[in-house]
């Protein structure tokens, strides 16, 4: 008998035809035939209680065959045992992207032990379903709107064997790593590191990192693989990771900028934005945004139940630090209960506690503005660069010339540039209560005709060049410093000279 070795069971079908002759599935238990069997049946109540792999995948199946018409299922990757990752989707048109919809995301146990996070998004999923059906304006606007995916369990490997314990479990290690022993909040790439180097630098790139090539030379777990293919197809705007073991808001970064340091603030250049978007949740919580000191949470109570990441203890190589730097995705971590493991008959309590957190912060992808980026003859340019005076953290467009900008309330000057056309300025005015994104389009003038030009290796990442998901790493040039040119090319000032024609300054290029 010839026994085949992981991962080969992923073709059991196609090159065994029994079991006999060698073939082995390590998630063969994890199936079951009454998947295809679901009942078209309205999720008029949920089932407060802890939910295997099995029966997870079964409700995310059913809610998206009762809710067809807003909804879809689909899987991201494998965890190492080879369990699908599943992400169930809502919106008025699953499936595809619509122009200027933006992107939302919840991820939850990422930490396998940390099952509160993973039973609310379940709970989600159905209460999206359910009240859509039943004609809730609320969640109808919402879903209409916006492109919500719920990934319930990133590390399911590390929930079966947490699982095992049973609700109430209480420690802090079973279970929350991966099966190769390793914490998938610890695996993602240390852009941060890199951006504390190179913010001081005139010309350091501190946005859109790529990722090193040295990463993918260590232990990249298949789950953390998968999120960041998962996070460079789609245009994410908005995030927020679910945690347990306490109950607080907090928002990056969450590395130290100060070596050594393990509890120093360390703020980002959005960090205005982020602090309201960890308001928004803990507002909207009715214990997390408790002043009493004496409850969960309440070393936080002072503070709102808000937290900078790194001014409550600082690692790197975490999620919510590698979605600001290396995409346009601002995250935050949610911290929602004390209890890693809650019992069973203390989850419906803290489905309460949450829903309405849940929808407001969902409803936040709607601040800020959103626009196009286009040329004079209305095509989009995807790449362009957004920023805003006093931010130094830029936006790029996306595909179309899209664009999304998390922004709080007051006067900003934005600008959208992109290579080979002229700047455009713009001040906005956001009210406090303006209700969804202001829009804000841009339209280019080109300076010369297009050069079509194909990164450098060195600027792209490994990932890129496996899998040929991003074709613009590495293709514009940084502007952090505006007054910084490229040898061999005109300063950004020379557009407004353009225009002139014949009469243009040319002198003043002779020591350029």
């Amino acid at each position: 008998m010839i026994k085949m070795a992981w991962p080969y069971f992923m073709d059991c079908d196609r090159f065994f035809v029994s079991v006999e002759e060698g073939c082995y599935d390590p998630i063969g238990k994890y199936t079951d035939a009454s998947l295809t069997e679901m009942p078209d049946m309205l999720l008029t109540a949920l089932e407060f209680r802890h939910h295997s792999y099995l029966e997870m995948t079964k409700l995310l199946k059913q809610t998206a065959s009762v809710c067809a018409d807003i909804s879809t299922l689909y899987t991201i990757g494998r965890s190492y045992e080879g369990k699908d990752l599943h992400v169930i989707e809502f919106s008025d048109n699953p499936g595809q992207h619509e122009i200027l919809e933006p992107e939302f995301k919840y991820i939850a146990n990422m930490h396998g032990n940390e099952a509160l996070g993973r039973e609310l998004l379940i709970y989600l999923a159905q209460y999206l379903c359910s009240e859509y059906l039943s004609g809730n304006q609320r969640i109808q606007t919402l879903i209409n709107n916006t492109r919500i995916h719920l990934f319930p369990s990133m590390n399911p490997d590390g929930y079966e064997i947490a699982s095992e314990e049973g609700p109430g479990y209480n420690g802090w290690a079973t279970g929350r790593s991966n099966l190769q022993s390793i914490d998938l909040n610890r695996n993602f790439p240390d852009l941060t590191s890199q951006f504390y180097r190179e913010r001081r630098k005139r010309g350091g790139r501190i946005d859109h990192i790529p990722i090193p090539r040295s990463y993918w030379n260590g232990k990249v777990t298949p789950e953390t693989r998968a999120v960041i293919k998962w996070m460079k197809k789609i245009p994410f705007v908005l995030s927020a990771s679910f945690h347990g073991g306490d109950l607080v808001a907090s928002y990056p970064f969450d590395a130290s900028r100060l070596p050594g340091e393990d509890k120093y603030f360390s703020p980002t250049p959005d960090d205005q934005m982020f602090k309201l978007l960890a308001k928004t949740y803990a507002d909207a919580h009715p214990v997390m945004s408790d002043t009493l000191k004496e409850r969960c949470g309440g070393t936080f109570a002072e503070e709102g139940g808000i937290v900078n990441g790194a001014q409550w203890y600082s690692f790197t190589g975490g999620m919510q630090d590698f979605n600001y730097l290396h995409t346009n995705c601002f995250e935050i971590t949610l911290e929602v209960g004390c209890e890693k493991y809650p019992a069973d008959e203390d989850l419906q309590t803290a489905w309460q506690q949450n829903k309405e957190a849940l929808l407001t912060y969902m409803e936040m992808v709607h601040r800020g503005i959103k626009g196009i980026v286009m040329d004079e003859r209305g095509k989009g340019i995807k790449g362009a660069r957004i920023k805003v005076r006093g931010i130094r953290h830029d936006i790029l467009s996306v595909a179309n010339g899209e664009y999304w900008r998390l922004l709080p309330p007051g006067t900003h000057y934005v600008c959208a540039y992109a290579r080979g056309h002229m700047r455009v300025l713009k001040k906005i005015y956001l009210p406090v209560k303006m209700e969804g994104a202001g829009h804000v389009d841009f339209v280019l003038r080109r300076l010369q005709p297009d050069i079509e030009t194909e990164p450098s290796e060195e600027d792209m990442d490994e990932i890129d060049l496996l899998d040929h998901l991003e074709r613009t790493e590495g293709r514009y040039e940084n502007e952090d410093d505006e007054y910084s040119t490229s040898q061999g090319e005109k300063p950004w000032w020379w557009s407004f000279f353009a225009t002139l024609g014949q009469n243009s300054p040319d002198w003043l290029l002779i020591n350029m």
